[in-house]
């Protein structure tokens, strides 16, 4: 056999090889039922082939489930529409009759532009309040339990569920979080119709997502997207160890006034997060929606039922994020990110743990923390008392310690929820007369004086209180507001700077020490 058909043989075995090969792949293919195969013959626009022959394309690609029925069938009763009334009078006070939507303010309203006003609507025949906001929340106990954005009932004298059936209940108020904006709310019924918890540590970027709410008030609806990143915060400045909730969820399915404190779901009808924001220039829609993760809303909802307030655990760290300029010229080579301590506080829990400045924190519980967000999301789920490991670089090497975390007082106690009888008194209102004869246009007389905050910061019966943290107050209500706001902070410390008269005329200034 001369050379050329040795060589022609060889092509021609090596051709019969390559379809054998091809032939395997496409059975292979058509063996898996997660995989689909795509072959396609290019023809001519009259569908004869070229010069005779065929090029085909075989493509392996993963079948996304596009079925989302289950999942909105599912969740879709389990989301409520919520309707915030405030006084009319007090209402007429701030605005003149007319509200500003809520969402515009958490949202964002156009740059430059001022924030939509709308006008009033009245409920019933109840002509003494009007409706000041919209949005949604989900049940999560078969007796009642609502979660919903603390954005969304904030300052309501009233707060109205409907549910997808129609029914409408009055809620109460079972606890809030400012920090992390969740609001627990409550109403009377049982055999209610509950979206599961699932775990959203587990949720995968671009897994798909959907949202339930009640956008411009179009109940029942769902949009669906993707999971567009994890863990996304929305500030970069230096922080101070106060720890709130900077994150996210980022999702591109489309969230719109009325969707706040509504239902981020996964395909399986699972709850994976509630829906508080988006990034919009205009205060609608835009591409980018924020959800609070489930495992930072479960352990919230949790702390609220329990305690009535929220058990929040801090390291005790003034830190910032750790970047590859600042990792160059601090001559750190062992990681380019990372939370850069920059202060250890005194009696915290770093310090105890011996964390010090310039420690760059990689990880909690093996999970990194490369960034701001996923420092505080990671924090967020434990309660003061709680031990964690944390893993950090010092001096260019990894080493690791365990952390018994801390309240922001510094211990590990429960911190129960605030009331305003701890201050061990009553509030009375000035008369016509006494306001002429002080010349005050308004004050609150202190009365019924007793073992309490005030009488341990010196202050007397007959006292005139006027401003509290230099707030007006007129109303004991006044005062409740602002003592509930300070017990809720993160401050670490919870001080009442009260400025006032006593009948003398002699005024007088008190700080008045919350902390337990």
């Amino acid at each position: 056999m001369n050379l050329y058909a040795k060589t022609a043989l060889l092509a021609c075995g090596v051709a019969v090889a390559s379809s054998a090969i091809t032939m395997l792949a496409v059975n292979s293919i058509d063996s898996t039922d997660s995989v689909a195969q795509s072959v396609t013959a290019l023809f001519n626009e009259d569908g004869t082939s070229h010069s005779g022959g065929a090029f085909y394309t075989v493509a392996n690609t993963v079948t996304p489930p596009t079925d989302f029925t289950h999942a909105a069938e599912s969740t879709i009763n389990g989301v409520v529409s919520i309707k915030c009334y405030s006084n009319r009078q007090q209402y007429s006070q701030g605005g003149g009759g007319q509200y500003i939507d809520p969402f515009e303010f958490f949202f964002g309203s156009p740059f430059g532009q001022q924030p939509r006003r709308q006008q009033p609507q009245q409920q019933g025949n109840e002509k003494d309040e009007v409706q000041k906001g919209l949005g949604s929340g989900v049940i999560i106990s078969e007796d009642g339990y609502i979660v919903t954005n603390n954005h969304v009932i904030d300052g309501a004298d009233r707060l109205e569920v409907t549910l997808n059936d129609n029914r409408i209940y009055n809620a109460k108020v079972i606890g809030t979080d400012p920090s992390t904006d969740v609001a627990l709310l409550k109403i009377e019924e049982n055999g209610l119709h509950v979206i599961p918890f699932g775990d959203s540590d587990k949720l995968r970027v671009g897994e798909w997502v959907l949202a339930v709410g009640n956008p411009f008030g179009f109940t029942s609806t769902v949009t669906t997207g993707i999971v567009s990143a994890k863990a996304r915060g929305m500030q970069s400045a230096p922080h101070n160890g106060r720890m709130g909730i900077e994150s996210y969820i980022q999702t591109d399915a489309a969230v719109n006034p009325g969707n706040s404190g509504g239902a981020l779901v996964n395909i399986n009808g699972e709850l994976i997060g509630i829906n508080t924001a988006i990034y919009s220039q205009t205060g609608n829609y835009a591409g980018c929606s924020f959800a609070i993760p489930a495992t930072i809303v479960t352990k919230i909802v949790t702390d609220l039922r329990q305690y009535g307030t929220v058990q929040r655990a801090i390291l005790g760290i003034a830190f910032t994020e750790l970047t590859p300029q600042m990792a160059k010229e601090k001559n750190i080579t062992a990681t380019n990110d990372g939370i850069l301590v920059g202060e250890v506080m005194d009696q915290s829990a770093a310090m105890e743990a011996g964390i010090k400045a310039n420690d760059i924190i990689i990880a909690i519980n093996n999970v990194p923390t490369h960034n701001t967000a996923q420092l505080q999301g990671e924090i967020s789920k434990y309660r003061p008392g709680d031990k964690i490991t944390l893993k950090y670089v010092r001096d260019n090497k990894v080493a690791s310690t365990s952390v018994t975390l801390r309240n922001n007082q510094g211990t590990t106690k429960v911190t129960q929820a605030g009331n305003i009888s701890a201050l061990g008194c009553a509030f009375a209102q000035l008369t016509d007369k006494e306001k002429k004869e002080y010349q005050l246009a308004s004050g609150l007389k202190v009365s019924g004086l007793k073992d309490g905050k005030f009488k341990e910061a010196g202050i007397k019966n007959g006292f005139i209180v006027l401003d509290i943290n230099n707030m007006r107050v007129r109303t004991q209500d006044d005062v409740e507001k602002i003592y509930d706001a300070i017990m809720k902070s993160n401050d670490t410390d919870k001080v009442m700077f009260i400025t006032g008269i006593y009948p003398t005329g002699r005024r007088v200034y008190y700080a008045v020490d919350l902390t337990e």
